[in-house]
């Protein structure tokens, strides 16, 4: 897709549509009840973004879903939830995990860094729900601790797309999020969950689409390599700390390096160095903590007549 800051419409399969160009992808599902908008892209390009949307249905926009509380995903919440209605006449529905609407607000007494109309108004916790919407069921599940601690996936059952968020990008290793509750091992274990929703047709092209949060449109083969990838990284990562290496000895090493062409970046917002980082960061404090000890049982009570 061309990076020209116009939003782009591809067609996916079923009811569901991927917008493209608004920041994070965005996922539109349309029906005879209405529109459901997975993610909503930028602020200042939820203009951009309504225009497509009424292209393609002139129902009201009932839903909005958040993968996770990034304003990437999440600035066009305002705007796109005022252009909408549920059916009761009030503003659209936005719906994300619990983590998301603590992340957006504030406690009491200090500034919120979104404002309270953008936030999610429908809350889960902890780890899945469900709904059914334009004949199709619509499954959000938590992965705890992967790009951040309240990523969703959602899975359009019908339509057989499951939608990403963060947790799978095309453009670069995984974003690990490690202020805001993100890891790599829940990362890993997001992308193992995508696999198991994701079915390939012949040859492991086509079957279940797969929307990740920036980049291309994929399928399953494409996800299992990424998984591949980041698991492959990790276990050698985890090997240098073993060994007793230090960060920068890791670094040093190249332990990302017959991945960085397709993956890897020296600058930007998410570097390589900084992806190797957050993963040594992770396996050395996965194992320095130790497994807690059993409890030890209960003495026995001794037998009557003996002291």
């Amino acid at each position: 897709m061309p990076n020209d800051g116009e939003v782009h419409v591809v067609p996916v399969q079923g009811n569901v549509y991927m917008l493209v160009g608004a920041g994070g992808n965005i996922a539109v599902q349309i029906g005879d009840e209405g529109v459901l908008v997975a993610d909503t892209g930028t602020a200042q390009m939820s203009e951009k973004v309504l225009s497509p949307i009424k292209k393609l249905s002139d129902k009201p926009i009932r839903y909005i879903l958040n993968t996770h509380f990034h304003p990437d995903h999440t600035g066009g919440n305002l705007t796109i939830g005022k252009a909408g209605s549920t059916t009761r006449g009030g503003a659209t529905e936005v719906i994300a995990h619990e983590n998301v609407l603590n992340r957006m607000s504030a406690p009491a007494g200090k500034q919120s860094p979104t404002p309270t109309e953008a936030w999610p108004t429908d809350t889960f916790f902890p780890e899945e729900k469900d709904f059914f919407f334009n004949e199709e069921a619509v499954m959000l599940y938590h992965d705890q601790a992967a790009h951040t601690d309240g990523d969703s996936i959602i899975f359009f059952r019908r339509s057989d797309v499951v939608v990403a968020g963060d947790i799978f990008i095309t453009t670069g290793y995984p974003v690990i999020d490690t202020q805001n509750g993100g890891s790599v091992f829940g990362v890993i274990n997001g992308l193992n969950r995508i696999l198991d929703l994701t079915v390939p047709k012949h040859e492991q092209e086509g079957g279940t689409y797969v929307i990740p949060g920036h980049g291309h449109l994929c399928d399953e083969s494409e996800v299992l390599e990424y998984r591949d990838m980041v698991v492959i990284i990790k276990e050698r990562i985890e090997d240098m700390v073993k060994r007793g290496m230090t960060l920068d000895q890791v670094k040093a090493s190249k332990p990302t390096l017959d991945y960085d062409l397709h993956y890897g970046a020296d600058s930007g917002p998410w570097t390589t160095a900084m992806f190797i980082e957050a993963v040594y960061g992770d396996v050395s404090k996965a194992m320095t903590q130790k497994p807690q000890a059993a409890p030890k049982p209960a003495p026995k009570p001794a037998p009557k007549g003996k002291p």
